[in-house]
């Protein structure tokens, strides 16, 4: 063979390799693009949340109405003043009553001197008897006139015995009268804030009458006892105690949590929907470091601290695969799945007993297409250090 036909073989080869690279370069699998996180040590917690948004309440809040309905005569407050305990906040037209109670007075007055003049009588006819009898046993007088001064004596003794009866039974009508009067007024019975007031002057105000929902006349809250009411998960129950630490969260304060404890477990299922069978807790927040202003009615968020671990390895939730399972960013550039043995978790972190070292690197954007073991990838840009 000539060196001129092997010159032409030895550059056709050579055409052929470099069309074959270029092929294999531009269909060559190009690198997923990651996000990796590197492993630290820190706290991890164990927590549980509320199934729906809890809400500010009141420690004392109380919707007031008459017992009876009636004209509104007099209203003493307006929404938003501060009341005393025992302040006047509302009066019903109630002219009759007083009417009745004015008769009713008079009547016990009237009674009383009754009492007066037939105990008098009594009294008198009792020394007449004793007189009688004296005489009687001296024989100035017969025995029937001396019988008949005794008779007269017991009769006087019980007239002014019924005029004293007379007097306990008008004195019970005005207090009768009094109760029908104090069905017709609302008194605070503790200080607080007025939320909410139903009804003007002049305007009718009726009692709820049973199994009939009516708006109470006033609304009254003591806002300087706050609390939060949450719903929690039936199956998280258990693991609640009265005296455990929460984090409490307001939609009203964003990017905000304030500690507070559990102050009490409900000791029964709700079941305000067939499928969410709830169990209410109450917390309370630490005095110190409660927000300024709450207003009830908030909406809340409650997470109750179950356990704490300090400097321990930890992962992100994020990065953790069914199985316990994590993609480890591989020194050949690959991506390497592994098995670890986890402790207590939450959503966003989880801690590592066995498997991964503090400085090892973790994929957390798994819900990219192609992130799978094995691939090779490159580092976004974004991940975290």
């Amino acid at each position: 063979m000539s060196p001129t036909l092997i010159r032409r073989l030895l550059l056709a080869l050579l055409v052929v390799c470099l069309l074959g690279a270029g092929l294999w370069w531009l269909k060559r699998p190009k690198p997923i693009a990651v996000m990796l996180t590197t492993i630290d040590q820190g706290r991890v917690e164990s927590s549980i949340a509320n199934t729906r948004a809890g809400t500010v309440e009141a420690c004392m809040r109380t919707k007031l109405s008459a017992t009876m309905g009636g004209r509104i005569e007099i209203l003493a407050v307006k929404e938003g003043d501060k009341v005393k305990k025992g302040q006047l906040l509302m009066k019903l037209w109630n002219d009759d009553q007083q009417a009745q109670s004015t008769l009713a007075l008079a009547q016990v007055e009237t009674a009383r001197k009754r009492v007066a003049e037939a105990c008098t009588v009594a009294t008198n006819a009792e020394s007449e008897a004793e007189r009688q009898n004296s005489l009687f046993k001296q024989g100035f007088v017969s025995s029937s006139r001396d019988e008949q001064a005794r008779a007269e004596a017991q009769a006087r003794r019980a007239g002014c015995d019924a005029a004293k009866a007379d007097v306990a039974q008008t004195q019970a009508r005005v207090n009768a009268t009094r109760v029908e009067q104090s069905r017709t007024v609302l008194y605070a019975p503790f200080a607080g804030t007025i939320a909410k007031i139903v009804g003007e002057v002049g305007e009718y105000s009726t009692p709820s009458p049973p199994g009939v929902p009516t708006p109470p006349a006033i609304d009254l809250i003591d806002d300087t006892c706050l609390y939060v009411r949450a719903p929690m998960d039936e199956v998280d129950a258990p693991k609640i105690t009265a005296g455990q630490v929460v984090r409490i969260s307001f939609d009203a304060l964003p990017k905000q949590s304030f500690p507070g404890t559990v102050k009490r477990v409900a000791p029964y299922v709700s079941a305000v929907e067939k499928q969410a069978r709830t169990v209410d807790i109450e917390a309370t927040l630490d005095a110190d470091k409660a927000p300024p202003r709450l207003l009830v009615g908030y909406s809340a968020d409650v997470e109750v601290v179950l356990a704490v671990r300090d400097k321990v390895v930890r992962v992100p939730t994020s990065a953790l695969q069914e199985g316990g399972k994590v993609l480890l960013a591989g020194p050949d550039g690959t991506l390497q799945e592994r098995k670890i043995k986890t402790g207590l978790a939450n959503w966003e972190f989880t801690e590592v007993l066995e498997g991964l070292a503090a400085g090892d690197q973790v994929v957390t954007s798994l819900e990219r297409e192609g992130v799978k073991a094995g691939v090779t990838f490159v580092a976004d840009d974004t991940s975290k250090k």
